[in-house]
């Protein structure tokens, strides 16, 4: 059971966040039209892609270090409380139809366990060992990358996710919202935006949650970059897993080599549907087993393949 002095240390921990600040000028923003305070916090918003900014060079540092790592299999496993959590496993969760990676690529864990997305679970994300059995259950390898999210910094299941991970040789990143956190410390890739008070004292499912879905962004969509999942600004590993993916998938393959619909549909035909394959064989001039073959010696590059591609013709 927490105790009242326990209460006070959190609160005071609290007082010097900037996430947590109160700010007097918006004490009366109820008493405003509506259009005034949808006014008020887009221009909150606005600011956040700036503090985002001043965090790249880390940024592109965590990206390079968590490519290198699932090239050689590593996965990519997200870990927080709250709306991190679920920005997380949002991220997660886009990545299979998105790049095509198997669901246990890139995985999202949150305090608490699935519930835990619907509704908030008391007390998981006070606890350091939680994070560290979820982890040790999915089988935690040095080669994998543990992120850590949270808008303090402090919550403790976010810090013993990177605390556990570190100790286990695995890549480690803090994501957080505030400088000097205690999450960031605990990484090996530190990125701390600091977004600054919120428009809601203390609501970080706001500035704080936006920043860190465009972090996340970046460290999901540059990471299959840096893998090969695209060819140029396309996404030619996309799972065609419903009518609108495999629209998606023509027009991707007709973007890509210019053919008509007839030529994209023998391609398709000839990859079992596989986009990147499609393409090359388009590209390439090869038929569908060599197009394959030619992808898995480039481990997934297309351009890659279709120099091999041009080398053997």
């Amino acid at each position: 059971m927490t105790s009242t002095a326990d209460h006070t240390d959190l609160r005071a921990q609290l007082d010097t966040l900037t996430t947590e600040a109160f700010r007097p000028e918006l004490a009366e923003i109820d008493q405003l039209p509506t259009l005034e305070i949808a006014r008020t916090m887009n221009g909150e918003d606005a600011t956040v892609p700036a503090a985002v900014a001043e965090q790249l060079p880390r940024i592109a540092a965590a990206i390079d270090g968590i490519a290198a790592r699932m090239a050689r299999g590593g996965r990519l496993i997200y870990a927080g409380a709250g709306t991190a959590g679920r920005l997380g496993i949002l991220d997660a969760s886009e990545c299979p139809p998105t790049f095509n990676t198997a669901p246990e690529e890139v995985i999202g864990l949150i305090a608490g366990g699935p519930p835990a997305m619907i509704t908030a679970v008391e007390g998981a994300e006070d606890s350091k060992d939680l994070a560290a059995a979820e982890l040790d259950a999915l089988g935690l390898t040095a080669e994998d990358t543990v992120v850590g999210i949270s808008a303090s910094g402090r919550t403790p299941y976010a810090i013993g996710a990177v605390e556990h991970a570190r100790a286990q040789g695995a890549l480690t990143v803090g994501l957080s919202c505030n400088a000097g956190s205690a999450l960031a410390a605990a990484a090996d890739h530190g990125i701390e935006v600091v977004v600054g008070p919120e428009l809601l004292t203390g609501s970080t499912r706001l500035k704080a949650g936006t920043a860190q879905k465009l972090v996340l962004n970046m460290l999901s969509t540059i990471t299959m970059i840096r893998l090969g999942k695209t060819y140029g600004n396309l996404m030619v590993d996309v799972r065609a897993s419903n009518d609108k993916l495999r629209a998606r998938s023509r027009r991707i393959v007709a973007l890509a080599t210019g053919a008509s619909d007839t030529e994209i549909e023998e391609a398709l035909a000839a990859t079992d549907g596989e986009v990147k394959h499609a393409i090359l064989v388009l590209l390439g001039s090869v038929d569908g087993p060599t197009a394959a073959r030619l992808l898995a010696e480039s481990r997934g590059h297309l351009r890659a393949a279709l120099q091999a591609a041009a080398q053997e013709s």
